[in-house]
């Protein structure tokens, strides 16, 4: 993955309704890259929101899929058919409730953890081989419905701490692209 094209999609809903929700983890770290980027994202014929540029070294698109999170596999299936990226130099920022606010893992394939906007891309891909940043929303209080719950914008509490913690899963998605998966993991697990 250290010399081609790579693809990197921040998956989220549109719209400043959902601006701030955890389910929107994917696009708020995309933002952060895009400032590290240095460039604005345009809309994109595939269906998503892009940007290209320089990061870590590697020529990179950024995308954001304007449709919304169930239905991100098409912008992503058609954006990267666009810019002609393997499955394998794709990465997939996302929110995930089963780890802890904040935490930070990489991943190469998987389960879906029945997350409806990576169902979506691997449908659309035809495959599970494609790279995941994780980024951690902890799991709903109580016996609040896991949908309803990634739908709420973050805590006053977790507030505090989302610049540093979007920050810190860039910097994943930056040692992704140019140390590896293996190194990577190492760096941030």
């Amino acid at each position: 993955m250290v010399d081609e094209l790579a693809l990197v999609v921040g998956l989220g809903n549109p719209g400043p309704k959902y601006e701030g929700n955890r389910h929107n983890a994917g696009f708020l770290v995309l933002d952060v890259l895009a400032d590290r980027v240095g460039g604005r994202f345009k809309a994109h014929r595939g269906g998503a929101d892009v940007l290209e540029g320089r990061l870590a070294g590697r020529r990179v698109v950024l995308a954001k899929p304007r449709g919304y999170m169930n239905t991100s596999g098409g912008p992503v299936a058609g954006t990267a058919k666009f810019y002609k990226v393997p499955p394998a130099s794709i990465v997939v920022v996302h929110d995930e409730l089963d780890l802890p606010f904040g935490t930070v893992r990489l991943k190469l394939g998987g389960g879906e953890n029945g997350h409806n906007g990576l169902r979506s891309i691997t449908k659309s891909l035809g495959t599970k081989d494609y790279h995941r940043v994780r980024f951690g929303v902890d799991r709903p209080p109580g016996r609040m419905d896991p949908a309803d719950y990634v739908l709420r914008d973050f805590s006053a509490t977790e507030r505090k701490e989302l610049g540093f913690e979007l920050d810190r899963t860039a910097d994943a998605v930056e040692a992704l692209l140019s140390l590896g998966l293996e190194a990577a993991q190492n760096k941030f697990h």
